[in-house]
């Protein structure tokens, strides 16, 4: 009995080690790639995030706060939590349910289908445990001080903190067992195949409504707003004030207001509890004979093949390759659509902050549209850059190798066009649309003249460092600098972009000014084509196998 309970123990271990890491596709990595500098970066995000936002504790220090403003950095520190974790399970969709891979690897061996599922679930709570955790490393231990109830002392300091971080586990718990209970549901209601067509798009739907909720949801931390009338039925989908109610309870300082929200926080994480239980309990032991007798997607019947001819036959079979790639591939589309959904929604918040027009100086063209059109275009490109960088089947590439017979300056070609096609020509298709019927023809032709500008200088920066064929080199984890990027871009972008658009508002009225926004796009865009296609030239092979940068090591023998 001992013997077998040991080997029951390493073998949970090993694969609750296996399905955690399984975030990042191994199949996709290059052969020295690290999945763990990844999942680091994201955590010293997180890290980096608590510690700022509990910066000014430390410097100023703090006193008990109002109850307004305490709801409000409660209601901020939950939800900011719940929705990390909810992002967290979405990204990791399908750790919780087996797969046709597990079930053919595993079934032969001594391994016990309890096992298998302790490790599966294990797994999928480990990763939004670990990011709330990271998320909550100096905040939980600093803001839940201020938050005691009025007059309780020391003994209400003690109090909170274990209140707030049994209200974030229980409020991030509900986001994901949510996600769990949506995603059980549709997999056994839905056909295997039909399922499995539908998932990338419901997946790609709970992360943009996730995204939604967060950015542009109502601010309601007070008692007027939430007693209000008006706001119940709001309230009653807004499962953040649920918790905060939770906390306030558990924390020993209920409102009246907060009463019914604290009862419907319970309610909800007991019926999404019993969802994922049921869910996972049907998907291990109703599904799986059928994930293995199965086919996963059944072939098309398709009378007529037809494909659009354009370019030289390599420019057609980049073109062509790349649109189906992003078509069929659940994993490209759903990061593809995480940086359209991130876009729309900054647009839409940007667009309720910030005014139509600039008062006095009469532009025609808003400044909310003009930052929409930049935000989405320069999105837009690098979505594509991103997912063209993570490969389809890592293992097919050798077919690509082995018939490069062109130059790298001809493949470059060829991805240029093909980028420009998939990402700047629909956004300047929809950006004419909308100029068309929206505003004057002479700011409106000036502004799509600088958004084809913008495309194609976003294109060729691009192209100076891809010296690749899209979706077939191997994916390297950690070498993005994913945590620099971010801080960079939340501190400096959206800032940046917001200038550009008022600067390019007071311009396009005027003729000159217009035509120098023009030249300068134009010069860069043309600065930017000479260095790819320059790099271009120095390139003798495409790169297949990506690698981290090679480091000497010196012995100190003198």
């Amino acid at each position: 009995m001992h013997n077998e309970w040991t080997l029951r123990k390493r073998q949970f271990c090993t694969l609750w080690r296996v399905f955690l890491l399984r975030v990042v596709d191994f199949d996709l990595l290059s052969a020295d790639a690290d999945p763990t500098k990844l999942i680091g970066q994201f955590a010293t995000i997180f890290c980096t995030f608590s510690f700022v936002f509990s910066l000014p504790l430390v410097l100023i220090g703090g006193n008990e706060l109002p109850m307004t403003d305490a709801w409000m950095f409660e209601h901020f520190l939950i939800e900011t939590s719940m929705t990390a974790a909810g992002l967290i399970a979405i990204l990791n969709w399908d750790a919780a349910f087996p797969d046709k891979r597990d079930l053919l690897v595993l079934a032969p061996l001594p391994v016990k289908k309890s096992t298998m599922f302790l490790a599966k679930v294990g797994a999928l709570f480990a990763a939004p445990g670990l990011a709330l955790v990271a998320l909550n490393v100096f905040s939980g231990l600093l803001w839940p001080l201020l938050f005691r109830s009025s007059g309780s002392g020391f003994f209400g300091m003690l109090r909170a903190l274990p209140a707030y971080w049994i209200t974030i586990s229980a409020a991030s718990a509900f986001f994901v067992l949510t996600i769990l209970t949506l995603q059980g549901l549709a997999a056994n209601l839905l056909p295997r195949q039909l399922f499995l067509r539908l998932s990338a798009v419901l997946q790609t739907v709970v992360m943009c409504t996730l995204l939604s909720v967060y950015l542009l949801g109502p601010s309601l931390e007070s008692p007027l707003a939430l007693t209000s009338l008006q706001n119940q039925r709001i309230l009653d989908w807004l499962p953040s004030y649920w918790f905060l109610a939770l906390f306030n309870q558990l924390n020993g300082s209920t409102h009246p207001a907060l009463a019914p929200l604290a009862a419907r926080a319970w309610i909800g994480l007991g019926f999404s509890t019993l969802g994922t239980c049921a869910a996972l309990l049907l998907s291990y032991f109703r599904l799986m004979p059928k994930i293995v007798e199965q086919p996963d997607i059944l072939p098309q019947m398709r009378s007529v093949s037809w494909s659009p001819r354009f370019g030289s036959p390599l420019t057609q079979a980049l073109t062509l390759f790349s649109l189906r790639t992003l078509l069929r591939s659940r994993q490209h589309r759903m990061i593809f659509s995480f940086y359209l959904g991130l876009g729309i929604t900054i647009v839409i918040g940007y667009a309720h902050t910030v005014p139509a027009g600039f008062g006095s100086i009469g532009a025609t063209i808003s400044r909310s549209f003009l930052f929409a059109s930049i935000l989405m275009m320069i999105l837009t490109v690098v979505a594509l850059r991103i997912v063209a960088s993570i490969p389809i089947f890592l293992q097919a590439n050798w077919m690509i190798r082995i018939t490069q017979v062109r130059s790298v300056r001809d493949y470059q070609k060829g991805v240029r066009f093909s980028w420009l096609a998939l990402g700047v020509t629909p956004v300047v298709v929809v950006i004419a649309a909308c100029l068309l019927f929206m505003y004057p023809w002479r700011p409106a032709l000036g502004h799509l003249t600088l958004m084809a500008g913008l495309g194609l200088f976003l294109v060729e920066l691009c192209l100076t460092t891809f010296p690749k064929i899209p979706f077939t080199c191997s994916y390297l984890p950690g070498k993005a600098q994913i945590h620099f990027v971010f801080w960079g871009g939340l501190m400096l972008f959206i800032r940046l972009l917001n200038k550009a658009a008022e600067v390019e508002g007071r311009l396009l009225n005027r003729p000159l000014g217009c035509l120098m926004m023009i030249l300068v796009v134009a010069c860069a865009a043309l600065a930017m084509r000479l260095l790819s296609e320059s790099r271009a030239l120095s390139t003798e092979d495409l790169l297949f196998e990506e690698e981290y940068p090679a480091g000497i090591t010196t012995l100190r023998l003198s």
